[in-house]
C-alpha cells in the first residue's frame, strides 16, 4: 500500500528572498547601463598637443576635460596614439589650421569626444581642422562593439556555470568542480577567441594571446562567483552578478570608454574582470600589447584570490565538520 507523499510547505522566506534579489539586480542592470549613457563627459582625455602654445591653448580652452601632454611633433604625437597613451595628437599645419591625428580603435566615444573637443577648440580661434584616422578598428568590428559582446559572453557563461556547479554541491565533488570551470575557462577561451578571430575577424589580436586573455577572464569570473557563493550563499551569487555582469561588463571601457566614464566608473573599471580583459584584447589587437601585462595580472589575481578562498572554505567547513556531533554534519550551504 503506498502513501501519498506529504504535503509541500512553502517557506515563504525562500521565495521573498527570490523576488528581492531578482528586482535589485534587475533595477541595479537597468540604473547602472541606461545611467552610464545618460550624458557621457570627457575626464582627462589624454590629448598630445605639439608646441607649447598650442598646448597651453588646450589646457585652457578645454580644462579637466583633456590631460594635455605636450609634444616636439605630429611624429612624436603619434607615436603616442599608437602605443595606446594619447587618444590624439594635433599640431598646427598652417597658421590657420590644424591637423588632427587620432585612434578610431579606442571607440566612439573616446575619438569621438577628441575630435568634438578639437573641432570646439578650433572654431574659436578660426582654425580649420584635418582628421586622419591612424589606429582604425578592424574592418569587421564597426561599430567597435566585439569587444564587448566577447567579454560579456565569456563572463555570463563563466558565472552560470560557477552558478550552477555552486548549487550541485551534493552531488559533484569539489575538486571535480574545479577542474570543471579550469576546464571551461580553457575552452570558452579558445572558441570565443576562434570566432571572434579567425572566423568572423571582428577581434585582432593574435590568436594565442586572445584566447589567453579570454581564458583568464572566464577563469577570473567563474572562481570569484565560486568563492561568493561558498562563503555567503544566495547573497554572494547576486553579488556576483552585480559585480561581473552588471557593473563590471557596463563600466569595462568597452561601449563608453574608460575618459567618459563617471568617476565611480572609472575607479572600478580596471579593477574588474571585465574592464581588465577589454584593456587586454584592445592592447594585443590595436596597441601592440604595450600596456597588457596589467590586465592580465588583474584577471590572474581574481582568478588565484577566487581559488584561494574556495579551498580556504573547503578547510574550514571540514575542520567545523570534525567538531559536530555526525547527525549533524552534513548541510548543503556548507560544502562550497
Amino acid at each position: 500500500m503506498s502513501t501519498a507523499p506529504p504535503p509541500v510547505v512553502t517557506k515563504h522566506r525562500a521565495w521573498i528572498q527570490l523576488v528581492v534579489t531578482g528586482l535589485i539586480i534587475g533595477a541595479a542592470f537597468i540604473a547602472v547601463y541606461v545611467g552610464l549613457q545618460r550624458d557621457p563627459e570627457p575626464r582627462h582625455l589624454p590629448l598630445a598637443a605639439v608646441g607649447a602654445q598650442l598646448a597651453g591653448a588646450a589646457r585652457t580652452g578645454l580644462g579637466d576635460s583633456v590631460e594635455v601632454n605636450q609634444v616636439a611633433s605630429l611624429e612624436e604625437g603619434a607615436k603616442l596614439v599608437r602605443d595606446g597613451d594619447a587618444i590624439a595628437v594635433v599640431g598646427a599645419t598652417s597658421p590657420t589650421s590644424l591637423h588632427l591625428e587620432y585612434a578610431g580603435a579606442s571607440g566612439f566615444s573616446e575619438s569621438g569626444a577628441a575630435r568634438q573637443l578639437v573641432a570646439g577648440l578650433a572654431g574659436q580661434a578660426g582654425f580649420t581642422v584635418e582628421e586622419t584616422d591612424i589606429v582604425p578598428l578592424a574592418r569587421y568590428d564597426s561599430r567597435g562593439l566585439a569587444t564587448f559582446y566577447v567579454v560579456f559572453g565569456v563572463t555570463l557563461s563563466s558565472f552560470v556555470l560557477a552558478q550552477g556547479l555552486t548549487g550541485a554541491v551534493g552531488s559533484i565533488r569539489l575538486r571535480h568542480r574545479l577542474y570543471a570551470m579550469g576546464g571551461f575557462a580553457v575552452a570558452i577561451g579558445v572558441v570565443a577567441a576562434t570566432i571572434a578571430g579567425p572566423i568572423y575577424g571582428s577581434l585582432t589580436p593574435p590568436f594565442l594571446l586572445l584566447a589567453l586573455a579570454l581564458t583568464l577572464l572566464s577563469a577570473a569570473s567563474a572562481f570569484a562567483t565560486k568563492a561568493l557563493g561558498a562563503w555567503l550563499g544566495p547573497a554572494g551569487i547576486g553579488l556576483a552578478v552585480l559585480l561581473l555582469t552588471t557593473i563590471g561588463n557596463a563600466a569595462s571601457g568597452a561601449t563608453l570608454g574608460y575618459d567618459v566614464l563617471p568617476g565611480w566608473a572609472q575607479a572600478l573599471s580596471a579593477k574588474l574582470p571585465p574592464g581588465a580583459a577589454v584593456r587586454a584584447i584592445n592592447d594585443f589587437g590595436y596597441y601592440d600589447g604595450s600596456h597588457a601585462a596589467l590586465p592580465l595580472t588583474v584577471l590572474a589575481i581574481w582568478f588565484l584570490v577566487g581559488l584561494g578562498l574556495v579551498l580556504l572554505r573547503q578547510r574550514v567547513t571540514a575542520r567545523r565538520l570534525t567538531q559536530i556531533p555526525a547527525v549533524e554534519a552534513e548541510t548543503p550551504a556548507m560544502a562550497g
